[in-house]
């Protein structure tokens, strides 16, 4: 197991830009009492009375993840400057680095008063981000080629979680480009956290709101090139249900733009309805014509879905790419969204779709009871104590 310094050590090459200050760091000062929970806060009054103790804390998931510690190793430090202590952070899985179920990622020592009702708040910015990074790298792995847009933003429960969610897409992207040169997340949806992914500004041009305030697909596009002509752009094609049509009329409307690689079509098309010329047995043509072996596996629902179902399907994309390609747009590209998880993915690859960019926020934990991080105490004055049947935690 890599053992590191007492300290989180500093970003290498390769590793995600470093951290700035987010929008919300967290509570700090009394807000703490506010936010933790009440049996931590009895517990420093009856510390406070009967006598301060150096512990070390062991901190572990059960699931496996990627590390990706550095929101609550900065708060935790900022606690600790804060409240005018120090805390020895012995980080065992700097981050990006795979970590199996019930390994601890780091054990924390200090001072039981200052460090007792940090407990509940230093979890929540940990394993949530590590298995959001655990499936963003996933997803970038499975398609190495595609680029990905992190647009988790709206699907976030306020702006702390959307900074932890921005931040380890950024981890997890990282390792899949050091892992399997995958092109990995290239940029997100909101200017607060576009620096995780080393850009000053966010990345976007429109949603179906513009779609349906400007009329029609084509005056949209129109009106977007207008007020941004120096900007490339991503038309989107599902709003009438014209896919097709509407991907070609911008095209040839903005044949320059398509002719530079500036232009490109993005399917959100919803899991209702099958994109125009589209059907089940359609679909199962495409595919035969392109990806055949896809197609002769075993296959279950929710891959078949993937495959050739409603919504934005690799049977979709494919058929949208044949559209284009006969038209002679070869140059533009396709960007998908709609629930683009690392399961969808996954299908994806394997289908070998001509996906040029996804956009997606699932790489949000599905099931939120993996994201529980938990700590014990496992020293108490540098004697080994911990509750029966965690003593795996014991540092080896």
């Amino acid at each position: 197991m890599p053992k590191h310094p007492d300290h989180l050590r500093p970003v290498e090459a390769g590793q995600a830009p470093a951290h700035h200050p987010g929008p919300v760091a967290g509570p700090n000062g009394a807000a703490i009492e506010q936010w933790t929970d009440q049996y931590f806060l009895k517990t420093k009054a009856v510390v406070r009375k009967f006598g301060d103790a150096r512990v070390t804390y062991a901190i572990f998931m059960r699931r496996p993840v990627i590390s990706a510690p550095r929101l609550a190793i900065d708060w935790l430090n900022a606690m600790a400057t804060e409240r005018g202590t120090e805390f020895q952070i012995d980080l065992r899985y700097a981050e990006g680095r795979w970590v199996g179920a019930g390994e601890p990622l780091m054990y924390v020592t200090g001072s039981l008063i200052h460090l007792s009702d940090l407990e509940t708040i230093l979890l929540q910015k940990l394993g949530p981000a590590c298995v959001a990074a655990f499936n963003a790298f996933t997803m970038c792995s499975d398609l190495p080629r595609v680029a990905f847009l992190a647009m988790e933003a709206r699907h976030c429960a306020g702006l702390e979680m959307a900074e932890i969610m921005a931040y380890a897409a950024s981890v997890g992207s990282d390792r899949a480009r050091r892992k399997v040169n995958a092109v990995g997340f290239i940029g997100n949806a909101t200017e607060a956290t576009a620096h995780y992914f080393g850009q000053d500004h966010a990345m976007g041009t429109m949603p179906h709101a513009l779609v349906g305030y400007a009329g029609s697909t084509l005056r949209a596009a129109e009106m977007f090139h207008e007020t941004f002509p120096d900007q490339a752009m991503t038309v989107l094609v599902d709003y009438f249900g014209r896919e097709v049509t509407d991907g070609l009329t911008v095209a040839r409307r903005f044949a320059h733009l398509a002719s530079q690689g500036k232009l490109s079509v993005r399917l959100d098309t919803p899991g209702s309805r099958f994109i125009e010329g589209l059907d089940p047995s359609a679909s199962y043509a495409v595919l035969d014509r392109n990806v055949p072996d896809a197609i002769r596996g075993y296959r279950n629902e929710t891959e078949l879905r993937h495959l050739v179902g409603a919504g934005v399907s690799a049977a979709a994309v494919w058929h949208l790419r044949e559209a284009l390609d006969r038209e002679g747009f070869q140059k533009v590209k396709i960007v998908v969204s709609s629930g683009f998880d690392p399961a969808k993915c996954k299908v994806m690859a394997e289908a070998n779709a001509p996906i040029d960019v996804v956009g997606t926020g699932s790489f949000l934990p599905q099931r939120w009871t993996e994201t529980y991080a938990t700590a014990d105490i496992i020293e108490y004055d540098g004697a080994r104590r911990v509750k029966i049947g965690r003593e795996f935690l014991f540092r080896k």
